[in-house]
C-alpha cells in the first residue's frame, strides 16, 4: 500500500464528498460556517476553472485524505495574476504522515502549471502548526495583516 497522498481537480460532482471536509475543517479551525456564502462559493469554484480549483487529496489508505481550495486573485505587486491557498483541509486519518507538506507540493505544481509566479496563503494567528508548516515549505510570512470590508449584507459576520 503506497503512502503518497495524490490529487486531482474536483469537479461539481463532487460537492456532497468536499462540503462534508468543509464543514469539519471550519467547525476544527473555528470558522463559523455560513451556507449562503460557503456554499456558492465552493459550487463556483468547482464549475468555472476561471475562479480557479479544488484539489481533492486521496491515497491507497485514505479515500477522503482532504482538499486543498485554490483561487486566482490579481496584484500588481505580485506581477499580475497570482494563487490564494483559500483553504488546506487534511481528515484526521490523513494526519501525522507528511502529507500536508505533500498537499503544499500538489498545490504548488498545480499553480506553477497555470502560469502563477506566486501562491499566497492566508492563516489564522490561533493555527501555530499550520503557520509552521507553511513556513517551513518555503512561505515567508510578509509582517502584513489581512483586513476586510464586506461589500454585501452577509448572513453573520464574514470569517475575520
Amino acid at each position: 500500500m503506497s503512502d503518497e497522498l495524490k490529487c486531482r481537480v474536483a469537479d461539481a460532482q463532487d460537492f456532497p464528498r468536499i462540503i462534508g471536509m468543509v464543514r469539519d475543517f471550519y467547525t476544527e479551525d473555528r470558522i463559523t460556517y455560513q451556507p449562503a456564502l460557503v456554499e456558492p462559493g465552493l459550487r463556483t469554484v468547482l464549475e468555472d476553472e476561471r475562479c480557479g480549483a479544488v484539489l481533492l487529496l486521496s491515497s491507497e489508505a485514505v479515500a477522503d485524505a482532504g482538499y486543498v481550495t485554490l483561487g486566482w486573485c490579481f496584484s500588481v505587486e505580485q506581477g499580475g495574476r497570482f494563487v490564494l491557498l483559500d483553504e488546506l483541509y487534511l481528515a484526521p486519518a490523513a494526519r501525522g504522515r507528511g502529507w500536508g507538506r505533500q498537499a503544499l507540493a500538489l498545490a504548488r505544481d498545480w499553480a506553477a502549471g497555470q502560469g502563477a509566479a506566486v501562491i499566497r496563503l492566508e492563516v489564522n494567528h490561533h493555527n501555530a502548526r499550520a503557520k509552521s508548516l507553511y513556513l517551513s515549505a518555503g512561505y515567508r510570512d510578509d509582517a502584513r495583516d489581512i483586513l476586510t470590508l464586506p461589500l454585501v449584507d452577509a448572513v453573520g459576520e464574514l470569517h475575520s
